[in-house]
């Protein structure tokens, strides 16, 4: 809180013992949270310190503001703090009190509760204690009918810090069977140095978010990296409240606010959100319709756009033969007779996921305007017949154009 104060502008001098700290975060809480630019079109939700549930936002109870009067779901974070480091982590101290923490939660309106471990350098068995009290917790959580967000932290300091969360990813994996068939967690991560780490996770049918915390990168930097990671939204804290000031007019700090929620809401769309990502895994799994292959490409796009009734002298080089074949794919695509209603998945070329559709992004408009999952066809042709086969050509450059 001291450090958050400071960030804030306001020095250790301009209060005296915990309640007045405690006054004064609560006062820069209220001044966020109260702005017109923070509300439910951008920020799904809002993590509250016990003390700020506990107190009133312009005379109503901090929770029943954020839900009532903002749009924003509420969740109450719910640690004492942590242990002492051992075995490369830091456990979350004991809650002897939580149940009671818990129903005075349910009480005041919130959704969910946030609980936080950190992991500071690789030892497979810390690792594996941190995610096993993290979903001991999250039952109890659970029996109270509320969501937890689990938040095993993996320091971005750490040396060793692409191995631990490997091994973090494998244990929360296996400690999900711990949850009843219909319990749904939020998973709280640090952004991986491996992009899309994450997707078991993501895609988990009891997963009901993964969200990012920021862990000391900066706003740019950890939106930056948050635009990398698909399905996956920000929770970030200190990113956030970056560049805000008590000193500040009214007007300095709107603007302050309006692009800090701007800056990391577009970060959290351009990923692609979990729901989406969801919604294209359930409609594979069970709708019928059928996936249409509209991936010619080189040898075989002349001979596409033949049959189309496009001649080879109606375009000169391979930048126009391109072009004509996009022409044809987004006559296909845009009209209105090719729709998911029938339509399940579309096969895409590189090109033609790198070009647009009435000015979207081709994948973007076969999913959001179409309802239609977009593929994308990676292979670079085949080799020349051996053993009565052919096989694909080497890919070097495949996790480049899978990142795309």
């Amino acid at each position: 809180t001291p450090k958050a104060l400071k960030l804030y502008g306001v020095d250790e001098s301009e209060y005296s013992g915990e309640a007045e700290m405690f006054t004064k975060i609560h006062e820069m809480r209220t001044r966020i949270i109260s702005n017109s630019k923070f509300d439910g079109s951008r920020v799904l939700g809002a993590i509250l310190f016990e003390m700020t549930m506990d107190r009133q936002i312009n005379g109503i109870p901090s929770a029943k503001f954020l839900w009532e009067q903002k749009g924003i779901v509420p969740f109450l974070k719910i640690d004492k703090g942590l242990e002492e480091e051992k075995n490369g982590v830091q456990m979350m101290k004991d809650m002897p009190q939580l149940e009671a923490l818990l129903d005075k939660g349910v009480a005041a309106g919130v959704f969910g509760t946030k609980e936080r471990s950190v992991i500071k350098s690789f030892n497979k068995e810390g690792i594996k204690a941190i995610a096993k009290q993290q979903f001991e917790v999250a039952k109890r959580i659970l029996a109270k009918g509320l969501i937890p967000i689990i938040e095993p932290e993996v320091d971005i300091k750490a040396a060793d810090k692409e191995q631990c969360e490997k091994v973090l990813l494998e244990c929360l994996l296996e400690n999900m069977s711990m949850l009843g068939s219909s319990d749904k967690v939020i998973f709280k991560l640090t952004l991986p140095t491996v992009a899309n780490l994450y997707q078991p996770l993501v895609s988990h049918p009891q997963t009901l978010k993964v969200v990012a915390l920021s862990g000391g990168f900066d706003r740019e930097q950890a939106c930056q990296k948050l635009a990398e990671n698909v399905g996956v939204i920000a929770s970030f804290s200190r990113a956030f409240t970056e560049g805000l000031n008590a000193k500040q007019s009214d007007a300095e700090f709107s603007k302050v606010v309006d692009m800090a929620c701007q800056m990391i809401y577009d970060a959290s769309r351009s990923s692609t959100s979990a729901g989406a990502w969801k919604e294209m895994l359930a409609q594979m799994a069970k709708k019928d319709g059928f996936i249409a292959a509209l991936d010619q490409s080189g040898g075989s796009t002349p001979k596409a756009l033949k049959l189309y009734g496009v001649d080879e002298s109606e375009y000169s080089g391979e930048a126009e033969m391109f072009t004509k074949i996009h022409e044809m794919r987004t006559r296909i695509i845009s009209n209105s007779k090719f729709d998911g209603s029938r339509v399940l998945g579309a096969i895409l070329f590189e090109m033609t996921m790198d070009r647009q559709i009435n000015g979207i992004p081709s994948a973007k408009f076969l999913w959001e305007q179409k309802g239609i999952v977009p593929f994308l066809k990676i292979d670079k042709g085949l080799e020349e017949e051996k053993n009565g086969v052919q096989m694909m050509k080497d890919m070097p450059q495949l996790e480049a154009l899978l990142d795309k």
